[in-house]
């Protein structure tokens, strides 16, 4: 006679018409669901007779005080964000444990990795992977989902106000003449879209939204030289630009200098993310700055709160950014003012 099969979480969540990710919350007494939801899955849990694996509960209390940091190598911020890391994962009596995205190297093998080291929390840096992968992560262990806005309430975000960043660059520039402003797009990229928004709604606050300029960029200097070669041709070329990020910025301002025009006079520059490669004498970018310190800080800390069972008041954390003004903005020269 066979043995008669456990009932699993799925079993629960399947009787109760909920995600396993809510029933994990439930079953562990974790903030998250509400009353109703609560009941819903107890009493489901209680009709098929549902028992916790004791064995996998020993085994999550085995702790390793590892946290698996999964980065991007094309990134330039994510580079100052693991610095960040462990010095909060250090001074909380943690270690991290690193895995690189690469061109050769997706999102799932990083992870992967990271499981087999036993990590018992996950922080992801701007990951692409969908909202249903993450959820199941979420299932298994504290996952902290950096710089992407992603709503799912078995997930903590930590991010930077995308959207106020990209809408303080414009007024910048608005303020010091420009009226022609072009942005040097992120794609699909985490927080482009906000930033697209931030752009948009900039322009129509100051009344130029009949003048909004938006151009296929990307994440690499490479997205940035082709970007600035579209721009020079454009037949309504701007005074400034707005660029997704730092290291696409770097690429637009070698094509500008190649060809011969100076910035800031003849076309302002703004990146994105504050990272190391806009701080270099020879860069002096003026960028919108996130403050790194804060993000990591608050991303080690709320892994660390899910892993203790600790209250959390919120699921979301928005960090407001900063505008650093550098070397590649200023007004427009006289002759390179269009009308408006």
């Amino acid at each position: 006679m066979l043995p008669e099969r456990r009932v699993t979480l799925a079993d629960v969540a399947a009787r109760a018409g909920v995600s396993v990710a809510l029933v994990s919350i439930v079953m562990r007494d974790a903030p998250g669901a509400s009353p109703a939801n609560r009941e819903r899955v107890r009493r489901a849990a209680d009709d098929l007779g549902y028992r916790p694996d004791s064995r996998a509960q020993l085994l999550r209390r085995s702790r390793s005080r590892l946290i698996g940091v999964v980065f991007g190598v094309q990134h330039a911020f994510h580079g100052d964000l693991v610095g960040g890391l462990y010095e909060a994962a250090e001074s909380a009596g943690y270690e991290i444990a690193l895995s690189a995205v690469t061109p050769a190297r997706d999102e799932r093998r990083a992870v992967a990795s990271l499981l087999r080291d036993r990590c018992e929390a996950l922080i992801l840096l701007g990951p692409q992977l969908p909202v249903s992968y993450l959820s199941n992560l979420a299932v298994e262990m504290p996952v902290v989902v950096v710089a992407r806005a992603v709503r799912h309430r078995g997930l903590d975000i930590v991010r930077t106000d995308d959207a106020a960043g990209l809408q303080q660059a414009v007024d910048h520039l608005v303020a010091i003449g420009h009226s022609a402003i072009a942005h040097i797009d992120g794609g699909r990229a985490p927080g482009a879209a906000e930033r697209r928004r931030g752009y948009h709604a900039a322009l129509s606050r100051h009344g130029l939204t009949e003048s909004a300029q938006i151009l296929r960029g990307g994440l690499t200097e490479d997205d940035g030289v082709a970007a600035a070669r579209a721009l020079l041709e454009s037949t309504t070329r701007p005074t400034a630009v707005t660029v997704f990020n730092d290291r696409c910025a770097t690429g637009v301002l070698d094509v500008l200098r190649r060809e011969g025009l100076s910035v800031p006079d003849d076309m302002s520059v703004t990146g994105f993310d504050d990272s190391r490669l806009a701080r270099l004498t020879q860069v002096a970018l003026t960028t919108v700055g996130q403050d790194a310190a804060t993000i990591t800080a608050a991303a080690i800390a709320r892994a660390i709160d899910r892993l203790d069972d600790a209250p959390v008041a919120q699921r979301e954390l928005v960090i407001p950014p900063k505008l650093i003004i550098r070397k590649t903005t200023a007004p427009p020269s006289p002759g390179n003012r269009p009308s408006r």
